[in-house]
């Protein structure tokens, strides 16, 4: 039901000029689609919408260039957080523990996350290598990583 309504609002938005929620909610009622504004919101703030100029002080709804890229972002640090099982470092190597099979999943999100004290990731079937630039870099991304789960 989300997605055929998150797809028919970017069908709309590629078709009309769509300046507000009120617009865009009148124009999934006339499709048959009954939702609230509150709906509305966060179906836009998920895909990442825009507001563009058309010119004269007028707005409408459209897809960021970004789009794409955040999802995927997205994605792959709920990925990274339901995977990782312990975290630990010596000097400039952090060792990451995962659920089996989801050591490169966990790879994969970190090295989307440009992190730039980051050296490089290694990943096996439930352990990862993280090699960071110096000890104090892998120190604090330990702790990071451990505030964060």
């Amino acid at each position: 039901m989300k997605n055929n309504r998150q797809n028919l609002i970017l069908e709309i938005i590629s078709q009309e000029n769509i300046e507000t929620q009120e617009q865009l909610l009148a124009r999934l009622q006339e499709r048959g689609v009954t939702s609230t504004q509150a709906t509305i919101s966060r179906d836009i703030k998920q895909m990442h919408l825009i507001k563009e100029p058309m010119g004269h002080g007028v707005y409408k709804y459209a897809v960021s260039g970004n789009r794409t890229k955040l999802n995927l972002a997205e994605k792959l640090r709920t990925i990274f957080r339901e995977s990782i099982t312990s975290i630990d470092y010596a000097q400039n190597i952090v060792v990451l523990k995962t659920m089996p099979g989801l050591a490169s999943a966990a790879c994969s999100a970190l090295d989307n996350m440009d992190i730039a004290y980051m050296v490089g990731s290694l990943a096996g079937d439930d352990t990862a290598f993280l090699v960071m630039r110096d000890n104090d870099s892998a120190q604090d991304f330990c702790e990071e990583l451990k505030a964060m789960l």
